[in-house]
């Protein structure tokens, strides 16, 4: 079993975990848990808001970087590691 794989793995076990999606660099989705209307959907919103979060930060502070987004709504908490070659989400149900 690859690295990849492995952590895949591991995060899809954690408790809660409603589904798994990465990026290439490029947006492509390289791997999901999730159906592909619900992956495609939250690639666009997650990309944007993580790209926005990026720019935001930059301005700040110009010598720093995102390295990890956590987002928590009343149902959801949404986790996203961005890296320069691909993205990992993850989406938890917090009920």
């Amino acid at each position: 079993m690859s690295d990849f794989e492995e952590t895949i793995r591991r995060l899809q076990s954690e408790k809660g975990v409603i589904g798994i999606i990465v990026v290439d660099s490029a947006g492509r989705v390289i791997h999901s848990t999730i159906d592909s209307d619900a992956t495609q959907s939250h690639t666009a919103f997650l990309q944007q808001l993580c790209e926005k979060t990026k720019t935001s930060i930059r301005e700040l502070d110009s010598s720093n970087d995102l390295t990890f987004l956590r987002l928590r709504t009343k149902k959801n908490e949404i986790m996203i590691a961005p890296d320069k070659d691909h993205v990992i989400m993850v989406i938890k149900d917090l009920s």
